[in-house]
């Protein structure tokens, strides 16, 4: 009895607040979602009916509002389409379209303010606008599942990004299609964030990180962008089993980027260089493959404080460029990386090479800072040098050796991109 009464008291306690909470339908046309807002309670679902609902709109209560992937949300070419005020709100199912184009306001399909605090946008359609999801200083907040096109009628950098993050703790950008547009998701002084397992096409950045720490870039894949993932001035990231193909400068660029762990990633297809490494230290990389790339690995600027081993260098037309004087071992306790071009021998079978590798010598550098020399790569004084380099090591001014280099391949598995989540 006592059991029963104490049931009964929670369900007593409870009911008004339930009661708070409802469905109601709005119609589509007209100032019918906007009154609808005006008069909903917190904890109630919108659900549109098919059809055109006009913007924009602003959602000042903690609601869901729910489309269903039959009803769109037009703005009229102003600011942004919906712009998130309340904590607390779902923006589910929608098409939107019809954002403004001022980069100053930063005028977006989906505007969450600082007070959107633990925000959810999922499987929506966002198309056209300036922005597709821009989270200015809400926290917590997720962005899953959507397809986000952005403008092709400005020049790539006058566009806008398809999710930007500021000052956004928490934020997780998961399994979304980002397209066209200027920068996949652009990240700037924010922290604690997560973007795992979306796509990029036709961008200029896939992903764009300024200042962000703390943070993981996880299962990605970017395709024919001008540049894969640019970790810039960012301490204590992640990158982690992500997909650069076909990109045209980098597939990953690390620039003032310390502490930094990547790994488990496939950079292939790269016109320019897989990886370039920029005056960043303290870095691990490690069971990467880079492959059929112009360069490898370009590293400068005092970036000798890291740790490279366990990768594949497979393919590349230049497998490394270091243009330093001191002599730098990629190789970690006994384990160096797998070079396609080391002719080697292992006859104590330890999967270790039984020679050192040395990926570049005194005529790379000079090829390097010269290129008009390479008309003479056939010449005997050229032959000479490179002989005499090989016969007597102590001729070379330093540079990057692997003292245990692999004998088989490093080729990452990663899952293809299996569309929205």
């Amino acid at each position: 009895m006592l059991i029963r009464a104490l049931l009964t008291a929670v369900l007593l306690f409870f009911a008004p607040f339930a009661a708070l909470a409802g469905e109601l339908r709005v119609k589509a046309g007209g100032n019918g979602l906007a009154n609808a807002l005006t008069t909903a309670q917190a904890g109630d679902i919108l659900r549109l009916a098919p059809g055109v609902h006009i913007g924009p709109i602003s959602v000042n209560v903690s609601v869901t509002i729910e489309g269903d992937g039959l009803a769109s949300i037009q703005g009229n070419g102003t600011g942004s389409v919906v712009r998130v005020v309340a904590p607390d709100v779902t923006i589910r199912g929608l098409t939107i379209t019809g954002s403004g184009s001022a980069g100053e306001d930063k005028d977006a399909g989906i505007f969450l303010e600082e007070t959107a605090t633990g925000a959810i946008v999922t499987h929506n359609t966002i198309i056209g606008n300036l922005i597709g999801v821009n989270l200015q200083g809400s926290k917590d907040a997720l962005v899953q599942a959507n397809v986000i096109e952005g403008r092709q009628d400005h020049r790539m950098n006058d566009r806008g990004n398809g999710v930007y993050v500021w000052n956004s703790p928490g934020a997780k950008v998961i399994g979304n299609d980002i397209r066209w547009g200027r920068d996949g998701i652009f990240a700037s002084t924010s922290a604690n964030n997560e973007f795992s397992g979306n796509r990029f096409r036709d961008l200029r950045f896939a992903v764009h990180y300024m200042y962000v720490h703390d943070s993981i870039v996880s299962a990605n894949v970017s395709l024919g962008n001008h540049l894969g993932y640019a970790i810039m001035n960012s301490n204590d990231v992640i990158v982690q089993g992500n997909i650069s193909r076909g990109d045209r400068d980098y597939g990953i660029m690390m620039n003032y980027t310390n502490d930094s762990t990547i790994s488990g990633n496939r950079i292939e297809q790269v016109a320019e260089k897989c990886l370039f490494i920029y005056n960043s230290h303290k870095n691990s990389f490690s069971g990467n493959l880079f492959q059929n790339c112009g360069i490898g690995i370009h590293f400068t600027a005092g970036s000798e404080r890291n740790s490279i081993f366990n990768n594949g260098f497979v393919g590349n037309r230049t497998q490394v460029k270091y243009a330093g004087t001191r002599w730098v071992d990629w190789s970690v306790e006994g384990r160096g990386n797998y070079w396609s071009d080391h002719a080697a021998f292992d006859l104590n079978g330890d999967a270790i090479a039984d020679s050192v590798f040395r990926p570049n010598d005194i005529m790379d550098r000079v090829l390097w800072s010269q290129p008009a020399t390479k008309l003479l790569l056939g010449s005997p004084a050229v032959q000479l040098i490179r002989w005499s380099q090989s016969a007597f090591p102590a001729l070379q001014p330093g540079g990057v050796i692997d003292s245990a280099p692999l004998m088989e391949p490093v080729d990452p598995q990663i899952e293809p991109w299996m569309g929205i989540l």
